[in-house]
């Protein structure tokens, strides 16, 4: 909104030339988001608390720690996240640019999806929500019209095609199988985010560890002389979701305060399927989806830690793990939850530069 008030009076008045700089306006929106969450969110808590005396329903088949120590925790702090980024991203962005609309759509029609599913939890008190196949149709619907507008806009030559990591000027055409493909990718993202919320910031720096190397790449990507050197695929249009990772950054930033181990608030489904959603969608505008299989590697182990557990037991019998996801299976082990949490942000950290590391091995 600023760039499109602003950057016409920058012939008048010279300074409002900065308005045309991404890395003015991401950093703008990171602070905007922050100071957002800062300033709302004590009367938001305050808000869930009193509209959720008992708060979120802690499963009785999770570790037994969380029934005692969990208990009264309100849930839906995801949405916090979500108006921070919303309002940050709506100020600074370019609006004119349809990538942002892209991922704004994802954001908020998962963000909708996981508020019916956190609504249903906490009004029934139970810890089954919306069912699972419902809220699957639910997403891949919207993650297949976002991945068809995004082939829409695409230039022509990467539309429907999918970039090999290490492999410079390499693409695969999938063709019309590009669609649930993509689809595929925002969903599988989105829910893995979701399994990963399972301990106080767990999931929700991890996030901000992706959305910051998203934001590199994207910012790269969208810059011909930087995709020109790095030998990357130039995709215009796609440095302007620097300014929306940078709301998600701020917005994560802030929310952390009070998602700090002891949590005062859960993100809960608001949240992780919305922030997981976006990630995957940004994934495929930027033509990176198989590199946030490297930088979102800890939320594809939270993942495959499930399918393994379940496929295990209804094969065998038996648990691979004492419990799943596998952030669960060290806490049975004994490791503290602080210990759990702040490991898995290292390895977070190590998988996106590793990922990262995909832009100049090539």
């Amino acid at each position: 909104m600023l760039y499109h008030f602003l950057v016409p009076y920058s012939d008048q008045l010279q300074f409002l030339n900065v308005f045309r700089y991404l890395t003015f306006r991401t950093g703008g929106s990171i602070v905007t988001a922050m100071v957002v969450c800062f300033v709302f969110g004590p009367a938001f808590i305050r808000g869930l608390k009193n509209k959720q005396a008992e708060g979120q329903p802690i499963r009785e088949d999770g570790p037994q720690s969380h029934i005692i120590e969990k208990q009264g925790t309100p849930t839906m702090g995801g949405f916090l996240i979500l108006i921070s980024m919303f309002i940050a991203t709506l100020l600074w962005a370019d609006l004119s640019n349809q990538y942002v609309w892209v991922v704004l759509l994802v954001t908020g029609g998962f963000g909708m999806i996981g508020f019916a599913d956190d609504y249903q939890k906490v009004t029934s008190r139970s810890t089954k929500g919306v069912s699972g196949k419902a809220r699957l149709l639910m997403e891949f619907a919207i993650a297949g019209i976002a991945t068809w507008w995004i082939t829409q806009i695409s230039p022509s030559d990467a539309a429907g095609t999918l970039a090999i990591p290490f492999i410079k000027d390499f693409l695969v055409d999938l063709g019309w199988f590009f669609v649930p493909f993509g689809a595929f990718v925002i969903v599988g993202a989105s829910n893995a985010v979701n399994l990963t919320d399972g301990l106080d910031g767990l999931a929700i720096v991890p996030v901000m560890i992706a959305a910051a190397s998203f934001a590199l790449i994207a910012y790269l990507v969208g810059n011909a002389v930087f995709a020109d050197y790095l030998q990357v695929n130039f995709v215009r249009g796609t440095g302007e979701l620097t300014v929306f990772c940078g709301a998600l950054i701020g917005a994560g930033l802030g929310f952390l305060w009070f998602n700090a181990p002891p949590a005062m608030v859960f993100m809960g489904d608001t949240g992780s399927l919305s922030l997981g959603g976006a990630i995957g969608a940004i994934s495929g505008a930027t033509k990176h989806e198989l590199v946030l299989a490297i930088i979102g590697g800890l939320f594809v182990l939270e993942a495959v830690s499930v399918i393994v557990q379940v496929a295990s037991f209804k094969m065998t019998g038996k648990r691979v793990f004492r419990m799943a996801p596998i952030h669960h299976h060290y806490e049975e082990l004994g490791w503290a939850e602080s210990t759990i949490v702040i490991r898995f942000w290292i390895i977070a950290f190590i998988l996106a530069l590793i990922g990262l590391s995909t832009l100049k091995l090539r």
